[in-house]
């Protein structure tokens, strides 16, 4: 059942941020390993790694305009028909290999995979690391509570709903990841780069369509995102790979004309 707007704003008025049932930290990948077994180390260390609690103002209070808008936000979604948006947030949650590369396989226009496009699909799998980790030092701290544990509406992946209600909401991995992807992929494919960033940004509404994150989730892991890819330019095994994915994406681009 839908509860009304303003019986949840009553209810979680006066509220800490956290979540009593958030209770799984994640600190590196060893960690992550736990849910992602296949997950690659990425290119940062931990001094290199943005730091989400001291980069992000606080998750905004119960009482605030902002959450205000969260629950309207959350609100409107849940009423969309849109039942193939709807099937591509589904596809966009998996970030499981190789299944993970349909998210933007179609915007590039190329075909990405171990055996075809092996160093950009390992320059993928690495910055996904490094994006989504980005965000747990403020997702550990604060354990903000899911949309679904508040408005009682299922997700678009009941299946993952045990793990996600034991992990903080804020800010959100994936709108990090599919925001750093974007930012990436937009250096590697400069001519296509307003619909990759497009793509990106989709990819983190896919989270809110799905229920599993709020809007300011999505907002503040796309500034993680931002901030990783910074780091990112800073680190020369990134570099490297970089350039060897550049001149694999060359040379696939033009065989093909």
């Amino acid at each position: 059942m839908r509860l009304k707007l303003f019986h949840i704003v009553r209810t979680l008025v006066g509220e800490k941020f956290g979540s009593k049932s958030a209770v799984q930290k994640f600190t590196n990948v060893e960690e992550l390993r736990t849910v992602m077994p296949d997950l690659l180390h990425g290119y940062l260390s931990d001094e290199e790694m943005p730091n989400s609690l001291i980069l992000l103002a606080p998750p905004p209070k119960p009482a605030s305009e902002t959450f205000k808008f969260d629950l309207e936000y959350a609100k409107k979604v849940s009423k969309s028909r849109d039942q193939i948006r709807f099937l591509q947030a589904v596809s966009d949650a998996n970030l499981s290999f190789p299944y993970a590369v349909k998210s933007f396989q179609a915007t590039l226009g190329i075909e990405i995979s171990e055996t075809l496009t092996p160093k950009l699909y390992h320059l993928m799998r690495r910055v996904m690391t490094d994006a989504g980790l980005s965000t747990y030092t403020a997702k550990n701290f604060y354990n903000r509570e899911r949309p679904f544990v508040v408005n009682k509406v299922k997700t678009c992946t009941p299946e993952q709903e045990e793990v996600l209600r034991k992990v903080g909401s804020f800010p959100s991995g994936h709108a990090a990841v599919g925001w750093a992807w974007a930012l990436v992929f937009g250096e590697i494919f400069p001519d296509k780069e307003e619909v990759i960033r497009k793509r990106g940004h989709d990819f983190g509404e896919s989270r809110i369509i799905c229920n599993a994150h709020w809007h300011s989730d999505v907002e503040k892991g796309r500034e993680m995102g931002k901030a990783t890819v910074d780091c990112l330019w800073e680190n020369e095994a990134f570099q490297t790979d970089l350039a060897l994915v550049k001149e694999e994406v060359f040379q696939i681009l033009h065989s093909s004309k």
